[in-house]
C-alpha cells in the first residue's frame, strides 16, 4: 500500500509540473481585466514568464526584468554593437539563463541574466538573415528559426545550454518555397511539447515544419491558411499537447479579413481544419491555449484586440479593444501581454 501511495504522490507531482496537464478549469471566462505593469518608449514582441520575474526584449537594444510581485522593481538594460542598437523580437528562458536574438543583419544572439551580464553566443551575417522566434526544450537544448538565407528555412540548434549554436544544413531540411519566410510578430512561431517541435512559416507559402526528435529530422505539412503574398500566412502556433494545435495569422495589411486565417489540428499537425470561416477575429499576431482547459479555450491577440474561444476556436468573443503583439500565460487565469510602449497583466474572469 505504501508503494502504491508513493506512486500516486509522484504522479500528482509530475502532473503539476506541466501547466497543460493539470485538472481542467470549471468555468469559462467572460471578461478580462488589464493592468499596465511597464510603460516605456519600447516596442515589445517577446516575453518570458519565470518564477519571480518577467523577462522581455524589444527595439533599440532594450531588454529587462519585471518583478511579478512588485512591478516597480524593474531593471532595464541596453545593448549597442558597432554603434547600432539591435532590435530584439525573440527571447527564451531556462532555469539557468535567458536569451535574446535580434532581427536583421547581423543576427546577434546573447545569453544573459538579471544582473545584466551578457555574452554573445552566436552571430550570423547575410543580407537576407532575419530570425523570428526562439524556444528551449530543456536547460540544454534550444532552437531558433528565421527566414531562408539559402533554399531552406534558417534553423539553429544548441545542445549545451545556449553556449554554442549550429545551423542545420539545407540538405537536412525541406526545401523552402519561393517567397516562404516567417514573421517576427510575437515570438510564437515555435511550439514545443516534450521532444516534439512545430514551426509556422508564412508569406507566399505557409507551412508547418515538424520534428519529432528535437530538431534532428524534419517534415513539412501543408496548411489551409491564406498565402501567396509576402504579408499572408501563419504568424503564430501553439500546441496544447502532442496532437492538438492551433495556428493563426492572416494578412496584416487587411486585418479584418477572416476567411482563412485560423486553423486547428488533432493529429499533430499533419492535417489542419479552418476555424470560424468568415467570422471574427481577423488577423492576429499571437495565439495561445489557456492552460488546464483540455485544449478547449484559446486566446488570440493582435492590433485589433483580445479574442477568446471556449470551444476550440469554433466561435469567438471579443473581450477587449486593447492592442497587443504577444501573450504568455502564467497560469490558467493570469497572462501577460506586450505591445507598443507597454507590458500588461491580464486577469481573465
Amino acid at each position: 500500500m505504501k508503494k502504491i501511495l508513493l506512486l500516486i504522490v509522484i504522479g500528482l507531482f509530475l502532473g503539476c509540473k506541466n501547466k497543460k496537464t493539470n485538472l481542467p478549469k470549471n468555468n469559462f471566462f467572460t471578461t478580462v481585466e488589464i493592468e499596465n505593469i511597464l510603460e516605456d518608449s519600447i516596442s515589445v514582441r517577446a516575453i518570458e514568464i519565470g518564477k519571480e520575474n518577467l523577462f522581455y526584449a524589444g527595439n533599440d537594444g532594450k531588454f529587462g526584468y519585471i518583478n511579478l510581485k512588485n512591478p516597480q522593481k524593474t531593471v532595464q538594460y541596453q545593448i549597442m554593437r558597432d554603434s547600432v542598437f539591435p532590435g530584439f523580437r525573440s527571447t527564451a528562458s531556462t532555469s539557468e539563463a535567458d536569451f535574446l536574438l535580434s532581427v536583421a543583419n547581423p543576427a546577434l544572439l546573447y545569453k544573459t541574466n538579471i544582473s545584466g551580464e551578457r555574452k554573445l553566443v552566436y552571430t550570423e551575417t547575410d543580407s537576407t538573415v532575419f530570425y523570428d522566434s526562439m524556444a528551449f526544450w530543456n536547460t540544454k537544448e534550444g532552437i531558433a528559426m528565421g527566414d531562408p538565407t539559402d533554399d531552406c528555412m534558417s534553423i539553429i540548434i544548441t545542445r549545451d545550454g545556449g553556449n554554442t549554436w549550429n545551423k542545420i544544413p539545407c540538405e537536412k531540411l525541406p526545401k523552402a518555397a519561393e517567397g516562404e519566410a516567417a514573421f517576427a510578430a510575437s515570438n510564437s512561431n515555435i511550439s514545443i511539447v516534450n521532444d516534439k517541435v512545430w514551426l509556422i512559416s508564412g508569406g507566399t507559402k505557409s507551412r508547418v515544419y515538424f520534428s519529432p526528435d528535437k530538431g534532428k529530422t524534419w517534415t513539412a505539412f501543408e496548411t489551409p491558411l491564406i498565402q501567396g503574398k509576402p504579408t499572408t500566412g501563419g504568424y503564430s502556433i501553439d500546441f496544447y499537447d502532442e496532437k492538438t494545435g492551433v495556428i493563426f495569422g492572416g494578412d496584416y495589411t487587411k486585418m479584418e479579413e477572416n476567411l482563412k486565417n485560423k486553423a486547428i489540428t488533432f493529429d499533430g499537425g499533419k492535417t489542419w481544419e479552418l476555424l470560424a470561416k468568415g467570422k471574427a477575429p481577423g488577423y492576429k499576431s499571437c495565439v495561445q491555449f489557456v492552460p488546464n482547459s483540455n485544449g478547449k479555450e484559446i486566446v488570440a491577440i493582435g492590433p485589433t484586440g483580445i479574442f477568446y474561444s471556449h470551444d476550440m476556436g469554433k466561435s469567438w468573443e471579443k473581450f477587449s479593444e486593447e492592442s497587443f503583439y504577444t501573450l504568455r500565460f502564467q497560469n490558467d487565469s493570469t497572462a501577460y501581454a506586450a505591445g507598443k510602449n507597454r507590458i500588461s497583466k491580464l486577469v481573465f474572469k
